[in-house]
Formats: C-alpha cells, sequence, structure tokens
C-alpha cells in the first residue's frame, strides 16, 4: 500500500492498495480526482507520470525527479506574455507584504529586488511575491488590500513548482488597487453607500 501524505499534517490524502511506486499513486490520484494540493512528493520518481490535471498546488516537490514543471501550474504561461502583465500583491493596511513584509507598496510606486530567489523549488523565497487574484482572495481577510501589479515577462524570477497561485519577480510596478465591493467582500448596501 502507497500512502501519499500532507506536507503540513502528515493525514493521507490518497491511498492506493495496488500503486508499486508513487509515481503510480499520483496517477490514481490524478485519475481519481483527488485533492494533492499540499501533497508531500518530495524526492518521489515521477518520470513518465502524466501530472497534467493533478491538483499540485502547494505540494512539496522538492528532489522529486522526472517532474515536467509545465504540467504543475498554469502560471508558466506568464512567460510568453508579451508586454505588460498585471498580477495582484496582498498587502497589510499599511501596504506592507502580510508575511515577510519589509517594502511598502503604493500605487504608482516601482519596486525591485535584484537578488529575488530564482529556484523554482521553493515555494515561498526572497523577491517580490505576486500571485493571481484567487490566491489572493483565499489569503484576505479584514485589515488587507489586494493591489494590482504590472510587470514583464522578463522581470519574472521564479514560478515554483506547483504552486498554488504564487510566483516571484525582480520588479513590478503598482498601478491600482481592488475594492472590496470589485471583490465580492462587501455587501451590496454598503458598497453603495
Amino acid at each position: 500500500m502507497i500512502e501519499i501524505l500532507n506536507r503540513w499534517t502528515s493525514a493521507v490524502l490518497y491511498s492506493s492498495a495496488t500503486a508499486q511506486t508513487i509515481a503510480e499513486a499520483v496517477v490514481e490520484a490524478r485519475k481519481s480526482g483527488a485533492n494533492l494540493s499540499d501533497a508531500n512528493l518530495s524526492g518521489a520518481k515521477l518520470s513518465g507520470a502524466n501530472l497534467s490535471g493533478a491538483n499540485l498546488y502547494g505540494a512539496n516537490l522538492y528532489g522529486a525527479s522526472g517532474v515536467n514543471p509545465l504540467l504543475t501550474t498554469a502560471l508558466y504561461a506568464l512567460r510568453d506574455q508579451v508586454g505588460p502583465i498585471r498580477m495582484y500583491k496582498l498587502v497589510t493596511a499599511d501596504g506592507v507584504g502580510p508575511y515577510n513584509g519589509g517594502i511598502k507598496y503604493e500605487i504608482g510606486g516601482t519596486y525591485e529586488v535584484l537578488d529575488a530567489n530564482t529556484d523554482e523549488n521553493t515555494q515561498c523565497g526572497a523577491g517580490i511575491n505576486l500571485a493571481t487574484l484567487d490566491w489572493c482572495l483565499r489569503e484576505w481577510h479584514v485589515g488587507r488590500r489586494i493591489l494590482v501589479a504590472e510587470f514583464t515577462a522578463t522581470d519574472i524570477a521564479a514560478i515554483p513548482v506547483g504552486s498554488d497561485g504564487k510566483f516571484r519577480v525582480f520588479r513590478c510596478r503598482i498601478v491600482a488597487e481592488k475594492t472590496l465591493a470589485e471583490l465580492g467582500l462587501e455587501p451590496k448596501a454598503e458598497a453603495a453607500k
């Protein structure tokens, strides 16, 4: 029996009675629609495993061999964009990143971190961490804000393998802020006032 465990809690995410390898268990899990987000797949030999469509957001794939990163997150499409790209930056009420802080982001400001972590096996590292809107909404709570950041494909430092929606850039410009009403986070009666 092979079990795929949650990287944080060690809870069983998927169990296979027939798979002989982790790669076979991952393929079975994908076919069954199992959610492998936050799975611990570090060191797994995944050569030949078709991971397209597998929910591996947040999975620990560090040291896993044979993984085609292009099959682990749709964010790789960012590298093919031409011209300005817009994504989102979650910040506190003061405009600072909610996890590691350091930079105070303001609309109209341009920010740069030349020594951003470029290791795509590192989920969260040094640099300007941007994300998809759905990631920001999952992490949002009262007191946080969602800014709109603009950058180009050449500004991307790293798109982590199996990313849950976050990636890092060397530089970006903050061009706007999403309002609570636009995001559906404010009751309509309140938004009309």
